[in-house]
């Protein structure tokens, strides 16, 4: 049984051709079904966000030897057309985190990126096993609102899912991975019971039920690499870009809250 750190991959778009603003974040349809190969190959066991959560929350529950989530953001229809025919062909868990607002249907508000899920695909995907989370409405920075607003992303998601697949998401996804302790108070408030950031390092107990952690999967992610990070090698390295850009965008954020937090006090 397995007490360690577990490997959480963040997929995007799955797409032979993907558009601009999801290019980089997708995968192509051969290198998922390879990457999924090589789960199976290396004897991994994948669970959804929620029974991994579970098992973390209760000493003593058993995990599986070699747990990994895959996990999908936003809604993209390549998600039902190219990835969940792999995970059928090897009865393979997932979580899907849907923007509401850019899914296809009577909620559509036009913001999705490229060709999205509508939600009878999404209801197929979670009668296939996999898990359907929130990742708010509109997919804003959530940090950056006002609490009203993100009050409203964050029930606005989770009622619409409720809605249309009949039962609330347990697990939660935040929009770039971006939150702060009032965010992660609001997400439990609105009765996620647990939620994934990125950090781009493997997930512990440790960081506590609201702040796991992903590794990203991308367009460039080869097999090489694909294999490090499902086994937590070299990540420090792998994602040192991102880890500085994602500090000095830190400061920039907390900037503007300070700045939003004064111009308030004065109004």
């Amino acid at each position: 049984m397995s007490t360690g750190p577990v490997p959480i991959l963040m997929y995007h778009s799955v797409a032979r051709l993907p558009n601009e603003a999801t290019h980089d974040l997708s995968v192509s349809p051969d290198a998922f079904a390879r990457q999924m190969e090589v789960l199976g190959e290396r004897g991994f066991t994948p669970l959804t966000t929620a029974q991994l959560a579970a098992a973390w929350r209760s000493p003593g529950a058993p995990l599986p030897d070699s747990p990994v989530l895959i996990t999908f953001d936003d809604g993209y229809a390549g998600v039902h057309r190219h990835a969940l025919p792999v995970l059928a062909e090897h009865g393979f868990a997932s979580t899907l985190f849907v923007s509401t607002g850019w899914l296809r249907g009577e909620h559509d508000t036009g913001g999705g990126l490229d060709l999205m899920l509508d939600w009878d695909q999404v209801r197929e995907l979670a009668a296939a096993g996999t898990e359907i989370g929130g990742h708010s409405h509109t997919h804003p920075e959530l940090d950056q609102l006002r609490d009203e607003e993100l009050w409203s992303e964050l029930c606005r998601c989770r009622d619409i899912v409720a809605d249309e697949l009949g039962a609330r998401p347990a697990s939660f996804a935040y929009p770039y991975g971006y939150s702060s302790r009032r965010v992660r108070a609001r997400v439990r408030e609105a009765g996620f019971t647990q939620s994934l950031a990125v950090g781009n390092s493997l997930a512990r107990r440790a960081q506590g039920p609201y702040a796991l952690r992903r590794v990203t999967v991308r367009r460039f992610t080869g097999a090489e690499e694909f294999e490090r990070l499902v086994e937590g090698r070299a990540l420090a390295r792998t994602f040192a870009v991102d880890h500085a850009l994602t500090k000095g965008y830190a400061l920039v954020r907390r900037a503007r809250q300070v700045r939003r937090k004064a111009i308030r006090s004065r109004v």
